[in-house]
């Protein structure tokens, strides 16, 4: 972690400017594989006349760290264990039985270029593999799949327009009661990579479709409207780290007896045709943040960009009949109605499959923004409502 803060923090403050390099270093970060060393620097900050509070931060950040790299060093070469708060001498992070691998203690240590004899050093390598809480990367070999049964690319949970199978019935405010309700799926055609059904790795094709429809439980349960999406994502994963490259259309339709109600309803052949792409990050196993833009070559009505972010969090591993709980946040923002679009927030109880990795979700829903039934795109809608959830 301080090697990981230090990293971070030095890359800030040179993105802006605000360190320099001296020509003698100060500590250093040498990897014991090889001995070959890593970097070599010191931290100098250079006066400026703008008064920012993040960059102070951030050099504090950078000072501390070196100062605790530097107290390590020199504990370990008289022989202690280093004490710093929050780290028993015991070399444990709290209740957890993690070591502090300031030095390997199964083989000798690779000499550092240029280094003063008899000096020890901070095995970078050895502290990440202690970490159990990282997400590593499979050895695992590659293979050709057909059919694979688990994703790649997780949908985002959260995510209105994701192709699955649910159904919620939400109150809008000042309109009436409605179930909405998604008819579809996403599976995996092709698969070169890893077996495994918890956050596999590799190459996968996949395709999604689905009809997104609502119905108006005031009005004899007609039919509103209904958004039809499909499309192929190519995706990739390794380790914590997944990205998706891919098409989907979307078409949107106003229902016969709404239309049959309100004869003065101008109808909008709302359509679009996008090429879309992903990237999520897995901080631990249930923990998972995520963005994407698409840009529609192909538009009716709508307009060609959109994006959006958010952050899942849910059982990995199989819950059996316990479950455990979720929460899911997600931002969408499209250009049609000035990059402003909807957020939601889900919370509830989940549960992960033990043959196929997939999630069932029971909970509450709320959406505050633009219609999520783009029939009605510029119409502001407030929904508060229960639903289910069936990812695949």
């Amino acid at each position: 972690m301080v090697a990981g803060a230090s990293l971070a923090a030095i890359y800030f403050q040179m993105h802006r400017g605000n360190l320099r390099w001296p020509s003698m270093a100060s500590y250093n970060l040498c990897k014991s594989d090889t001995g070959r060393r890593l970097a070599s620097w010191s931290v100098v900050p250079v006066e400026t006349s703008e008064s920012n509070f993040l960059r102070r931060v951030a050099a504090a950040v950078v000072w501390i760290a070196a100062a605790m790299n530097a107290a390590a060093l020199s504990t370990a070469q008289a022989g202690e264990t280093p004490s710093w708060p929050g780290v028993a001498q015991t070399g444990h992070f709290g209740q957890s039985e993690v070591p502090f691998p300031l030095l390997d203690e199964n083989r000798p240590n690779a000499p550092i270029p240029n280094a003063t004899p008899g000096a020890e050093y901070f095995d970078l390598d050895q502290y990440v593999r202690s970490q159990p809480s990282l997400p590593e990367s499979s050895s695992e070999a590659y293979y050709w799949q057909v059919l694979p049964d688990s994703l790649i690319y997780k949908s985002y949970l959260a995510g209105a327009k994701e192709s699955r199978m649910a159904a919620k019935i939400i109150n809008i405010r000042d309109q009436s009661t409605f179930w909405d309700a998604t008819v579809g799926g996403r599976v995996g055609l092709f698969r070169y990579g890893t077996g495994r059904r918890v956050r596999p790795e590799g190459f996968q094709l996949d395709i999604e479709g689905s009809a997104q429809l609502r119905l108006d439980l005031q009005e004899e349960v007609d039919v509103q409207s209904v958004d039809f999406r499909g499309g192929i994502p190519l995706t990739f994963g390794r380790g914590p780290f997944q990205t998706k490259f891919g098409y989907y259309h979307l078409s949107s339709h106003v229902g016969d007896e709404f239309l049959l109600k309100n004869p003065n309803f101008n109808r909008l052949n709302f359509a679009q045709d996008l090429l879309v792409l992903g990237q999520s990050i897995y901080l631990t196993d249930k923990l998972r943040i995520y963005g994407e833009v698409a840009w529609g070559f192909y538009t009716i009505i709508s307009e060609p960009w959109e994006f959006q972010f958010g952050v899942d969090y849910a059982p990995a591993r199989p819950t059996g009949p316990a479950g455990a709980p979720f929460f899911a946040f997600n931002a969408f923002l499209r250009q049609e109605v000035n990059f402003g679009g909807n957020m939601v927030f889900q919370a509830g109880w989940a549960w992960r499959g033990d043959e196929n990795a997939r999630l069932l979700r029971v909970g509450l829903h709320y959406y505050n923004g633009e219609s999520s039934q783009f029939s009605f795109f510029n119409n502001f809608e407030e929904q508060v409502g229960v639903g289910v959830w069936y990812d695949f």
